[in-house]
């Protein structure tokens, strides 16, 4: 060989290795530190992509690929002229690479006009879900990423090796070669303990169960309803709330007081339903059989889709699974303490007749492009509410079981008044944007554009009021579950004074507000429920929930300080924990994809969770009556979803 084809071989090696080593991603890594309340990194964007643009106008995505530890959520932000603007997002694929493609738009602008508060600010992806929060602004200048999380859980990391820009939405990209999800749709990228590996151990667990089950006896002194044997006054054949010796209670149809101790969205096979499946290649071990989809999940909301949590059922208990499903469901409530069938329940469940249950009322009009608000002024209104009614609440008129009806779940326009008045006066013409004109004619103020949202809520819920006495008079109007109760000024409460029967709100925090509880029952002497609580960790490969704690045994605990610390109060007469399963493991259909059930997707009960509920069933009614203290044991460094500070204060 000549030298000089020596050297041209030896200088085209050399290229091509140095083009190799050029087009390797570099990768940039965070380490959380479990020790730091606040824990993260900022980057340079021209350190990790050199050739973005500093302003992206032109631009609708940025497509982030990273890898977490973690499905702990934690927050992507970019600094720009308008400061610093950040999301929460949450990963469907710890410990997996993955391209997550996010909408410019969350970082520009106030959420669209949704129904309630999840709606508004919950955004599904495909490898991971979106909530809204931070800054809004243009995206002009834009220097620098900052990666950060609150109160990180076990020491994860992060790691990002690309940030680019796209017009129209890439998609999101799973990037691994192992599943995501295995075959009982547990996640596949995690390990935990009591974590399923073969159907054999599935089944031994299951017959264990079964025979706890039917040694299972009544621990709770409950009545045929739920009610206290300790107590009875008078019965009026349904529910009804009464003031006894100072404290509120439910009174049950035979007339022993009763405390609502209850779970939302109790179904069978939750937890494992699989959306898009087109849009996740490579995430699935193996699927559901499409014939087993889920039947009458939410009271009577048929899903599209296979469900995990469905074939483990059939697993369970073959061909006749659903009939022999929610009788477990009953015989689970009897031992554990549960009362109350709460809200978003499966009907073949809550039809039984077995247990205590609330509903949602439906057919009210309210609606997304009024942030839950409905146009009350729309002709023929109040007699399509009437019609609407009267399909469905006199066959539910003369039943017991029934405790009453919810009107609505946070409504997204409590706190946002006058810019819901400003949306209506943007949107197109309708009767509630005519009259809105005429409210503000001599006096354009927020004061005044609340003035016209509270009118309008005032004529709905009184309208509601009417048309339910009128078709259902024997079940109580358990009102809307707001999200904030500090958020109802004393127009508001007088409002909802007149119109419920109880005050309800959905309360995610360590324990409920006392001294907001106290303004409430000072304001409207009426008693309260709470409609939504919940925690969660995430060793599961599941989101932490609204309120995250460290672990499954801290999730009992947590369930306890909360639960005895509300009905300590003497005006709280109920509870909805949310919820019966665990959401979802690739997300609902907002994203939410949180490890807050009492039973996982392979039908297990959580047994922590399952003990606490027990614990704290024995001891509501001497709670409640002032006898007993509630438990005082909090969970270590739960902390809730918010409480991050807008601005980056750490060391880069």
């Amino acid at each position: 060989m000549n030298m000089k084809y020596l050297s041209i071989c030896l200088a085209a090696f050399s290229l091509l290795l140095m083009t190799q080593c050029s087009s390797a991603p570099k990768e940039f890594k965070i380490l959380f530190d479990s020790t730091k309340e606040i824990s993260g990194q900022k980057f340079a964007v021209r350190d990790i992509n050199p050739d973005l643009p500093r302003d992206w106008d032109d631009f609708n995505f940025v497509v982030i690929e990273f890898r977490i530890t973690t499905s702990q959520r934690f927050h992507i932000g970019f600094t720009t002229e308008h400061g610093y603007n950040e999301l929460r997002i949450m990963s469907y694929v710890p410990n997996a690479w993955n391209k997550l493609a996010i909408p410019l738009k969350f970082y520009r602008r106030l959420p669209d006009a949704r129904i309630d508060l999840a709606a508004t600010f919950n955004q599904p992806r495909y490898t991971g879900w979106i909530n809204l929060g931070g800054r809004r602004g243009e995206l002009h200048e834009v220097d620098s990423i900052g990666i950060r999380m609150r109160v990180p859980i076990g020491n994860p990391t992060f790691e990002i090796r690309s940030i680019t820009l796209a017009a129209d939405d890439p998609g999101d990209v799973y990037m691994n070669d192992i599943p995501a999800v295995d075959e009982f749709g547990q996640h596949n990228l995690v390990e935990y303990e009591g974590k399923i590996a073969s159907l054999e151990q599935l089944q031994a667990e299951w017959a264990a169960e079964e025979q706890e089950l039917q040694n299972a006896v009544n621990e709770y002194n409950y009545s045929r309803y739920g009610g206290y044997k300790q107590k009875q006054v008078r019965g009026a054949g349904y529910f009804r709330v009464e003031k006894v010796d100072g404290r509120w209670w439910f009174v049950d149809p035979d007339g022993y007081l009763f405390l609502s101790h209850g779970v939302d969205c109790v179904s069978p096979g939750g937890g494992g339903s699989v959306r898009d499946i087109d849009k996740r290649a490579g995430m699935f071990k193996e699927l559901p059989p499409a014939q087993l989809l889920p039947s009458d999940n939410r009271g009577g909301e048929r899903s599209p889709s296979p469900s995990f949590g469905t074939w483990n059922l059939h697993r369970r208990f073959g061909d006749d699974f659903r009939d022999k499903a929610n009788e477990m469901i009953i015989k689970r409530m009897d031992k554990w303490g549960l009362n109350t069938i709460a809200n978003w329940s499966s009907a073949a469940v809550y039809g039984l007749n077995k247990k205590a249950y609330t509903l949602q009322l439906s057919g009210l009009a309210m609606d997304g492009n009024l942030m839950g608000l409905a146009d009350v002024y729309a002709p023929g209104f109040a007699a399509k509410m009437d019609s609407s009614m009267r399909t469905y609440l006199p066959e539910n008129k003369n039943n017991p079981w029934i405790i009453g009806y919810f009107v609505g779940n946070e409504p997204s326009w409590l706190g946002q008044e006058a810019r819901l008045c400003d949306l209506i006066l943007e949107g197109s013409d309708r009767p509630i944007k005519g009259e809105l004109k005429k409210f503000l004619q001599d006096d354009t103020s927020p004061e005044r554009k609340k003035q016209f949202i509270h009118k309008t809520f005032e004529i709905f819920l009184q309208t509601v009021k009417t048309n339910m006495r009128r078709h259902d008079p024997n079940h109580l109007n358990l009102g809307i579950r707001f999200g904030n109760l500090n958020e109802l000024d004393e127009g508001l409460m007088e409002i909802c004074r007149n119109a419920f029967d109880v005050l309800s709100f959905n309360c995610y925090d360590l324990k409920p507000n006392k001294d907001m509880m106290d303004r409430a029952l000072r304001l409207t002497d009426k008693p309260m429920i709470i409609g939504e609580y919940h925690f969660g960790t995430v060793d599961r490969g599941m989101a932490q929930s609204l309120w995250q704690v460290n672990s499954q045994q801290e999730r009992g605990i947590a369930y306890r300080y909360y639960t005895e610390s509300a009905y300590s109060h003497p005006g709280l007469i109920g509870t909805a924990y949310f919820q019966w399963c665990d959401q979802d493991l690739l997300g609902r259909g907002d994203g939410e994809n949180y490890n807050c059930g009492f039973v996982d997707v392979t039908d297990r009960p959580y047994k922590y969770q399952v003990e606490a509920a027990m614990e704290t069933a024995k001891r509501l009614y001497s709670v409640h009556s002032g006898e007993t203290q509630p438990f005082s044991q909090a969970p270590e460094k739960a902390r809730g979803h918010g409480g991050m500070p807008e601005q980056w204060t750490m060391d880069n």
